[in-house]
């Protein structure tokens, strides 16, 4: 049987995820077959395995930590908020249907036997299994039925260490009184506490430590600096989003829009020098940027709404006829085109004008495609052209089918080839016309030779020409970011003490 250990959170957002994918490296490191889980994830970031099932994009990073292949055992269920109060559902990889909060409440507790055979998969095929929680345990309106939390734990019999954090303040407060509305065979569940995003002395924390492990009963396993990891983010309320302008020579603005997805989309493009990416949801920061890049959504039709409504629209507009270029990306894509047609209520119901720009119609359907994808760039002409031919992989994951109009035809972005259970099957991706591109992959932007050409060809229409750079294979650049993890994950908690935890001592 595999060992288990579980970390929570005293709030969203107080960093489990990166803490269970620090344990994850430093047990891979030690030797040890480690896998991450977690029950029920909400994240609007989402991955697609190699057979075709959809994951939260946090387990995938946890499990890339661990060195091995994501496994939707790893998220049994994960929920895509389509509006402020309901989500779709996915369970073991599948949409099982929209839900609103209070529907989906009431029927969590159907799920655990998911729950169980995930993990047990996981246990049978793992020395050690690192669980992450979901919110906080002590949100007492939502303790009963609990799955993600002290549910969980005790489903599981996990000990359990909380973490804090300290950068947004009263960290002491966060974390004695989660500790205090726990009940009492919960708070002994609990084995160490961690301080996490701290950043000064830790000298100067000594005296609240000790008055916190008194009053707790629990020790402080580790104080956990501020480190600059760029890891992916679960979901939106990353710090990407309001990150500083850095300064670069070609400036890329990515809308910000109310439901965006898969934003880890632009994370290479990020992580260049020489680019300026900027996430943009107000219309007096766009300005005329050379690039912009409508990204992916959970809410296509709600989010072109809001395109129009808020004038983000006639912006986008403007700078295009000022010589921006227009990439879509998914849910970006179907904006782009003539028609968002919703015949079966999959999202707002009804039919909904496009942004114009391409000869497409999208009609969003009842099944999801999802495949991982590999292929090639076929831009023949325009002002893309110089990506033609290199090579480009990633994964589709849509609720619409996208076609041209009557009358018009489509001038494929790339041709790909899809896995399936019939085998390798090809298919042309996405749409050009103009200076306007796009396409359903998801990750369309991360190779190297991509991003080499897409400076280039950015550059050149600027008048400036750009230095070669030595480029870091995403692999490589997450590889590094992990090791890093660790090392500050060892250096800072006390390991002795969580091998102790999870031996049961």
């Amino acid at each position: 049987m595999a060992k288990v250990i579980m970390v929570q959170g005293t709030m969203s957002n107080a960093g489990k995820s990166i803490i269970v994918a620090a344990l994850c490296r430093v047990l891979k490191q030690d030797g040890y077959k480690v896998a991450p889980f977690k029950s029920q994830n909400m994240a609007l970031n989402s991955f697609i395995t190699k057979d075709g099932m959809e994951m939260g994009r946090a387990q995938v990073m946890q499990a890339q930590a661990a060195g091995i292949q994501p496994d939707v055992a790893m998220n049994p269920i994960l929920l895509k908020p389509t509006n402020d109060v309901g989500s779709q559902v996915i369970v073991n990889g599948e949409v099982l249907g929209n839900m609103s909060a209070r529907d989906y409440f009431a029927y969590k507790k159907k799920l655990v036997p998911d729950i169980l055979t995930a993990y047990h998969k996981l246990e049978s095929e793992y020395d050690v299994i690192v669980v992450e929680g979901a919110g906080s345990p002590a949100e007492i309106n939502l303790k009963q039925d609990d799955i993600v939390n002290m549910g969980l734990a005790e489903l599981l019999d996990a000990p359990v260490l909380l973490v804090g954090d300290i950068d947004r303040g009263g960290v002491f407060a966060q974390l004695l009184g989660t500790m205090l509305l726990l009940e009492e065979k919960e708070q002994r569940r609990v084995k160490g506490l961690i301080i996490n995003k701290f950043r000064g002395d830790k000298t100067i924390l000594d005296p609240g430590i000790q008055m916190l492990e008194e009053r707790a009963g629990v020790p402080v396993v580790g104080v956990m600096p501020f480190l600059q990891i760029d890891l992916e983010d679960e979901d939106s309320l990353t710090e990407r989003f309001s990150s500083a302008e850095k300064g670069g020579v070609i400036d890329i603005a990515v809308i910000r829009l109310p439901h965006i997805s898969n934003f880890t989309d632009f994370m290479m493009l990020e992580r260049q020098p020489l680019i300026n990416l900027r996430y943009v949801n107000y219309i007096k920061d766009l300005k005329t940027p050379d690039m912009i890049i409508l990204p992916g959504t959970k809410n296509t039709m709600g989010d072109l709404k809001w395109l129009r409504e808020s004038g983000m629209e006639r912006a986008i507009g403007k700078a295009k006829e000022n010589g921006t270029v227009l990439f879509g990306i998914c849910g970006g894509y179907q904006m782009l085109g003539q028609w968002v047609e919703d015949p079966y209520g999959t999202e707002e119901g009804g039919t909904l004008r496009g942004m114009g720009y391409l000869p497409v119609k999208t009609v969003l359907s009842r099944e999801k495609v999802r495949s991982q994808v590999k292929g090639h760039f076929s831009i023949s002409n325009g002002f893309l052209e110089g990506l033609d031919g290199l090579p480009m992989e990633g994964y589709e994951i849509h609720m619409g089918i996208s076609s041209a109009v009557e009358g018009e035809i489509i001038t494929p972005i790339a041709r790909i080839s899809r896995e399936s259970g019939e085998g390798e099957a090809f298919f042309s991706d996405g749409a050009y016309q103009d200076q306007v591109y796009g396409s359903y992959v998801h990750g369309i932007l991360d190779g190297e030779e991509t991003i080499c050409a897409l400076l280039d060809i950015l550059a050149k229409k600027k008048g400036i020409s750009i230095a070669a750079q030595d480029m870091i294979s995403l692999d490589e650049y997450r590889e590094k970011q992990f090791d890093k993890l660790a090392e500050g994950f060892r250096k800072y908690c006390d390991m002795d003490k969580i091998y102790e935890i999870l031996q049961g001592e």
